[in-house]
């Protein structure tokens, strides 16, 4: 198969033909219709994920159809088309048997503790336990969009944050993820207000359906403009970028027992940002963190899709080759684009 490899942490991945996958028992080979860039790609390239072990090909959002299964697969069969989450579960500890599949000890990840999508054929183990099937409505591309950004976001804004109608909701950060979280946080009827430093990814947001933005770049002050917004402050908040000044405001911004949900990933050198502690406790904040979702749990949100209440397929900003998907790659952390990159050639 082709597919995208690198043997070294921060060097540039090469275009390689390497071994097609096979099956293990209880696993699937799926051939890859799409899969999506994230910035989660970059941290691993980075070497910020102690899970990867080189040489690696990554990959963690995608969507395709079932070519080959093992003896142990009783739920699917060659030719189904599935996508799956991001974190999966092995299906035999306790987490996994109280459905909680995304925070299973023993977790299999595509793309960082296993080999990922960005190929022509990528394996899934635990296939019973974490495949999705998908509805023929949605396409490769979208369905290959809700991998990670979207799904992680569905969870954290309407299972971790319980975001009711009604609701002011904060989101620091209008990438794929914050982009997401707006568009589902409108669908469930919240208030939404985008933030980012960007004015094309703040248009994107209204698009998505913020009813207000922040530009944090020309404000004054982020908190103090979201409690203006909000008569007081967010019900809920979501740092949706993953760095110590948006968890900051995101906890800061908060109204008296407001929400906040850690999505964007703390690594590196941010791994332990500043907490305003003494407004947690005063004020009984609550503070989430969120990582991925469950395979049983994206029924809910694919019925929403497919009845026209959410729209991710907005999100998607280019559509490129495999070939394309390694600068790509490499400069996620300098891209101002709006909007996600998916692979669809290869």
């Amino acid at each position: 198969m082709k597919a995208m490899f690198y043997d070294a942490f921060e060097k540039a991945p090469e275009i390689r033909t390497l071994p097609d996958p096979e099956p293990g028992f209880d696993g699937v080979v799926i051939k890859v219709g799409a899969t999506g860039l994230c910035r989660s790609d970059w941290h691993g390239w980075m070497g910020h994920d102690p899970d990867i072990r080189l040489p690696h090909v990554p990959g963690h959002e995608f969507a395709g159809r079932i070519v080959a299964t093992g003896k142990g697969v009783m739920r699917f069969k060659v030719g189904d088309r599935v996508t799956v989450p991001f974190v999966s579960g092995c299906g035999h500890c306790s987490e996994c048997h109280s459905g909680n599949q995304q925070v299973c000890p023993n977790q299999f990840q595509p793309g960082f503790t296993h080999w990922g999508s960005f190929a022509e054929y990528v394996a899934i183990d635990y296939a019973d336990t974490n495949l999705v099937h998908l509805p023929e409505e949605i396409d490769d591309a979208t369905a290959a969009s809700l991998g990670c950004r979207f799904a992680t976001s569905f969870r954290a804004v309407a299972d971790q944050a319980r975001t009711g109608r009604g609701e002011w909701i904060a989101i620091h950060g209008c990438g794929g993820v914050g982009l997401s979280a707006i568009m589902i946080a409108t669908a469930l009827g919240a208030n939404a207000i985008g933030i980012d430093i960007s004015e094309e990814k703040l248009a994107l947001a209204r698009q998505c359906g913020a009813v207000a933005t922040i530009n944090a770049g020309t404000v004054a002050d982020v908190v103090e403009a979201v409690r203006e917004i909000t008569k007081g402050g967010a019900h809920v908040s979501i740092d949706a970028l993953g760095h110590p000044a948006t968890c900051f405001n995101s906890i800061k911004n908060l109204r008296r027992r407001g929400r906040h949900v850690q999505v964007g990933l703390m690594l590196g050198e941010h791994a332990t940002p500043q907490i305003p502690m003494a407004q947690v406790i005063g004020h009984e904040l609550e503070i989430y963190g969120s990582h991925g979702m469950q395979a049983w749990r994206y029924d809910a949100m694919l019925a929403m899709i497919s009845a026209g209440k959410m729209a991710p397929q907005m999100l998607i900003a280019k559509r490129i080759g495999l070939e394309d998907a390694i600068p790509a790659l490499m400069t996620m952390d300098k891209s101002e684009t709006a909007g996600m990159s998916v692979i669809t050639a290869f």
